[in-house]
């Protein structure tokens, strides 16, 4: 990977963007997990749930950064 120093904004964000896209798909396969095996308590699958909340928050933001709706 190259260094952050030789990259542009729009790179840094996609990567950016694939780091939290990554940690969303790996919270809903974690929630599904806990919820399938019936080993999670409401609280932590409503923690899990508020962090992948946060993190499509997140993406929303970084998407609409990097293709901002423009009406021309």
């Amino acid at each position: 990977m190259r260094d952050t120093g030789n990259m542009d904004r729009q790179e840094v964000l996609r990567v950016r963007l694939d780091t939290l896209l990554r940690e969303h798909r790996d919270l809903d396969e974690a929630i599904s997990a806990l919820h399938e095996a019936g080993r999670a308590d409401m609280l932590t699958l409503r923690r899990l749930k508020k962090q992948k909340l946060a993190l499509k928050d997140q993406i929303a933001r970084l998407e609409d950064e990097l293709h901002p709706d423009i009406i021309a």
